[in-house]
């Protein structure tokens, strides 16, 4: 996995310095690690909301998709899934 994705999941990493590898990764069209983050359990809501969001700037519809139907990811976010798809 790339720098950016590792950035986004460590948990000793400041706030901003997460959101901004989250940013790389839709930056660099890196859908299938911003559908890690997005299943990733322990991560703070807020950065796998973020990772959602990227998914849809940066058309990951098909993922945003198969997210909405993965019961293992919080009812939430499999919602807010569903509305990017």
């Amino acid at each position: 996995m790339s720098t950016a994705f590792q950035t986004a999941v460590r948990t000793n990493v400041q706030r901003e310095k997460r959101y901004a590898a989250i940013d790389r990764l839709v930056a660099s069209g890196d859908r299938t690690s911003l559908a890690v983050v997005v299943r990733t359990g322990g991560l703070d809501g807020e950065f796998r909301r973020r990772a959602l969001e990227g998914l849809a700037d940066c058309g990951g519809s098909e993922l945003l998709a198969e997210l909405a139907d993965d019961t293992t990811i919080e009812r939430s976010l499999r919602r807010r899934a569903e509305q990017l798809a």
